[in-house]
């Protein structure tokens, strides 16, 4: 009885822990974040420097069978230093839409756990600024939109929520440069649940 008592104890943690995780649950909060960005170049045309933007917006969650899709859109300020072959500098900075729908994955219980996620960005250019025209960065050419690939871990505590994530430039920023540089970035955010169904 001893031993059959503890089993029994630990099986039914496990199905409620299954059953927790397997409700359907759906959440809508703020974030916001630091992001340091980086252009990739195929060649050695020109060098980058990282440099540090922002994040702001809202994100949303929604839950079933032990994962979760988390759609987001905030306005993204990306920054970085670039060096040419004949070492002239400029910097180069992009404002745009971020609409992230990630896929992931919540282990914990309650109000605390971890995450892991990744998924598509579609970013959506509003502004450019460019201090010079390099051949291969020429702010005529830049496109309006992009693709990138997050891959990020997270993490949940009570209504806040904390966000680690990496991601990788798809398709080239500039239609007609050789160089074909890709914007990637590393991103820390702060978010805070503002609601929550389960």
């Amino acid at each position: 009885m001893k031993k059959i008592l503890p089993a029994l104890l630990l099986i039914c943690g496990s199905v409620a822990t299954a059953q927790a995780q397997l409700l359907p649950g759906f959440e809508v909060g703020v974030k916001g974040g630091l992001n340091f960005s980086k252009l990739k170049s195929d060649g050695k045309y020109f060098n980058s420097d990282t440099k540090a933007g922002y994040q702001a917006g809202l994100y949303g969650r929604v839950g079933v069978l032990g994962f979760h899709i988390q759609p987001e859109v905030y306005l993204t300020g990306k920054n970085t230093k670039v060096t040419n072959q004949n070492g002239e500098s400029t910097d180069v900075k992009f404002t745009t839409v971020d609409v992230p729908v990630l896929l992931g994955k919540r282990f914990g219980l309650g109000p605390i756990g971890a995450r892991i996620q990744t998924g598509p960005i579609f970013s959506f250019k509003v502004d450019d600024k460019q201090d010079k025209v390099f051949d291969q960065l020429n702010p005529n050419n830049y496109k309006k939109s992009g693709t990138s690939w997050a891959f990020g871990v997270g993490a949940d505590v009570s209504s806040l929520r904390v966000d680690l994530r990496y991601e990788m430039g798809l398709n080239k920023v500039n239609n007609e440069s050789q160089a074909n540089p890709k914007i990637n970035m590393w991103s820390i955010g702060l978010g805070y649940r503002l609601f929550s169904i389960l």
